[in-house]
């Protein structure tokens, strides 16, 4: 499996990706009905699809990561490198999104995608890295504490004030 940064050319993602990751958003609408980032998510639209990625994009420290296992995209992952609020006294990177393929769970894909994103930031000399999981999302939860994930607190997200529980992985620990 190979993770591939997201880049725009000439400010724009390009179609035939865009495409492909419209196609994994939609088959997750699972996720997306509980998380409500869509007005219709049995109806994920390239154009939403590509507004969202920008949004990510243009954040400070932000990279979108394709993950694609023998080509074809299993997986998305997006990163911060440090928390988006200044203010905040957190010296970790943060997952905020880890999309896999609906028709691929419980294949190993999410838990290798993980492992590659906290490879990155091990390699980069980060020692943990955090994340917010929906409280109506318990599958989600179960996951990360799963893959050795902490409760650090419970919060409500940036955005939308829904109810989160913040979670964080020591990277420092031998695996």
């Amino acid at each position: 499996m190979i993770l591939q940064q997201l880049t725009p050319v000439d400010g724009a993602l390009p179609g035939p990706v865009l495409t492909e990751i419209a196609a994994l958003y939609s088959t997750n609408h699972a996720f997306f009905e509980l998380s409500g980032d869509f007005p219709d998510p049995n109806r994920i639209t390239v154009e939403q699809v590509a507004a969202a990625l920008a949004d990510e994009i243009a954040q400070d420290g932000a990279e979108v990561l394709l993950a694609r296992s023998a080509g074809r995209l299993v997986g998305l992952a997006a990163t911060l490198a440090h928390h988006p609020d200044a203010q905040a006294e957190d010296p970790d990177p943060w997952i905020g999104l880890l999309l896999i393929d609906a028709t691929a769970h419980r294949e190993g894909y999410g838990r290798a995608v993980a492992g590659l994103v906290e490879g990155r930031f091990r390699a980069a000399g980060r020692t943990g890295v955090r994340l917010a999981v929906l409280d109506n999302n318990p599958r989600g939860l179960a996951f990360w504490q799963a893959q050795g994930y902490v409760t650090l607190r419970r919060a409500a997200d940036r955005e939308l004030g829904r109810a989160c529980t913040v979670l964080r992985k020591d990277l420092q620990r031998p695996e």
